[in-house]
């Protein structure tokens, strides 16, 4: 008979929750630090008692000096955008003379969160990035008890969170405003999976300059991310002769879709114009070459980077920086509208 896992040691921030101060309240306890009220240091030791807490010896051992790793949160994905911001902020902080040590969760929920963090902790980082594209994460991090200077990466709301992001919104106002600066009355958009905060925002942008242009808005396709979605979202959309535009909320949906045009005989850009979103590596060696929405992922990374070292030395200023402009990138995939455009 199989026996139960025994439960997992407890770590600094489960003293801090129950005790409810912050992290470093009680590291100052743990390493007798004079600056901490009698009864706040009464709440740590009898929590540290009751979670039968035993402190990180290397952790102790760094007491007083700042620790030169840094912590990121993120979850567990090959997709281009979380995976290019992971590698950005991991390059700034070598540059800046600082390790990473990386969480990656399959789920970004209050559990999982939580969890990283304590192991973070436990690892004594100097601060954490959290990687956050979804559209429930923002409720999660308003409710965990953030006892380590963090940024959020994300584009949408951060729980409170200072927060680093491309601006999506602007990313697709470019793309759709190229597409009818060439001659198009409207823009068709397969949009990314709605969870994703990335993607509601590429969505609602879309609608709203095409709605802001006086032009109709067309129904939306779905699709979740892949090149097989774009596929499939191309063979709907190739038979349609009204079909002269299509933006794509990423570069893989785009492949797929070129894919499915060139199956079905529809020529990009004679027939239709194609823009993705991401300028991955591969979108100047496709067939034609793909006009896209490129974003900097290494400034993203110095960004966070900065902001949190912002913090670690000014805990009680929240740093402000603007979101990160992205670029398009133009190239073959796109055109000026042929006065006789069928999709033939």
């Amino acid at each position: 008979m199989d026996q139960p896992s025994p439960p997992r040691p407890a770590v600094m921030i489960d003293v801090a929750r129950l005790a409810g101060v912050s992290h470093q309240t009680v590291s100052r306890v743990l390493n007798g630090h004079p600056s901490v009220r009698d009864e706040t240091r009464e709440r740590v030791l009898t929590a540290v008692r009751q979670l039968n807490y035993r402190p990180n010896a290397l952790a102790r051992g760094l007491a007083g000096r700042r620790s030169r790793v840094l912590g990121v949160v993120s979850f567990d994905t090959i997709l281009y955008g979380p995976a290019a911001t992971l590698l950005g902020v991991e390059r700034a902080a070598r540059a800046a003379g600082y390790g990473v040590s990386i969480v990656t969760l399959e789920q970004l929920d209050h559990d999982g969160v939580s969890d990283a963090l304590s192991a973070l902790a436990e690892q004594s980082v100097a601060g954490v990035v959290i990687i956050a594209p979804f559209t429930n994460t923002a409720a999660a991090l308003r409710s965990l008890p953030m006892g380590i200077p963090a940024v959020v990466v994300e584009a949408g709301a951060s729980g409170g969170l200072p927060a680093i992001s491309v601006d999506q919104i602007a990313g697709a106002e470019l793309a759709v405003r190229h597409l009818l600066e060439q001659g198009h009355e409207t823009v068709w958009h397969v949009r990314g999976p709605q969870n994703w905060l990335e993607a509601r925002d590429r969505e609602s942008a879309w609608r709203s300059t095409l709605e802001a242009a006086g032009r109709s808005v067309p129904p939306v396709i779905d699709g979740d991310w892949s090149a097989a979605s774009g596929y499939q979202a191309g063979l709907r959309l190739a038979g349609d002769p009204r079909v002269t535009a299509v933006f794509c909320a990423n570069d893989q949906q785009a492949l797929g879709l070129l894919r499915a045009f060139h199956e079905r005989g529809v020529r990009v850009p004679d027939n239709v114009s194609v823009v993705g979103f991401d300028d991955i590596p591969e979108a100047e060696f496709m067939s034609p070459p793909l006009t896209t929405i490129r974003q900097d992922f290494d400034e993203v990374g110095r960004r966070c980077l900065a902001m949190l070292l912002d913090l670690l030395d000014s805990p009680v200023e929240t740093p402000v920086y603007p979101r990160v402009t992205p670029v398009l990138v133009s190239r073959a995939s796109t055109g000026i509208r042929q006065s006789a455009n069928a999709n033939s």
